[in-house]
């Protein structure tokens, strides 16, 4: 089975992606993730420094921590298969706010700042699929504040 198609079934249940809802639009993106492989242990994004893009978990399992300053530090969140991290960095440049650390061999899709940018210009109803489920997620975390 070609790459391409294995990715594309996989976004397809992604919650982050749940807005899209046609074939082509999975294909069109399936064609902007590449896959990277994680050791356990392995830091995936390091606090404090640019984003590249959005990484999904494909398999494994990593922790998100956040260093704050004195060196405290705390496990900020989990991610498994289908959950996403580092969404903003598709919309700015700004440092990450924590660290992902791969809990055990860990496989991941990303999804760079650029591609999703391409994405945007080829097929208008992507992004907003997208935004509109980035903004349903920042108002489950607002509410449970």
């Amino acid at each position: 089975m070609p790459e391409h198609d294995k990715i594309k079934r996989f976004i397809q249940t992604v919650p982050l992606f749940k807005g899209l809802d046609e074939d082509r639009q999975f294909a069109r993106l399936a064609k902007r993730f590449s896959e990277r492989s994680y050791a356990a242990g392995e830091t995936i994004v390091t606090q404090g420094t640019i984003g590249i893009g959005l990484f999904v978990v494909e398999s494994g399992h990593a922790e998100a921590i956040r260093e704050y300053p004195g060196g405290e530090k705390q496990v900020v969140n989990t991610f498994g298969p289908t959950d996403f991290f580092g969404e903003l960095s598709l919309l700015d440049e700004e440092p990450r706010t924590a660290s992902v650390i791969a809990t055990e061999p860990t496989q991941c899709l990303i999804l760079t700042q650029l591609d999703f940018l391409s994405a945007l210009r080829e097929d208008a109803d992507i992004p907003i699929a997208v935004l509109k489920e980035l903004a349903k997620r920042f108002r489950r975390v607002m509410e449970s504040l």
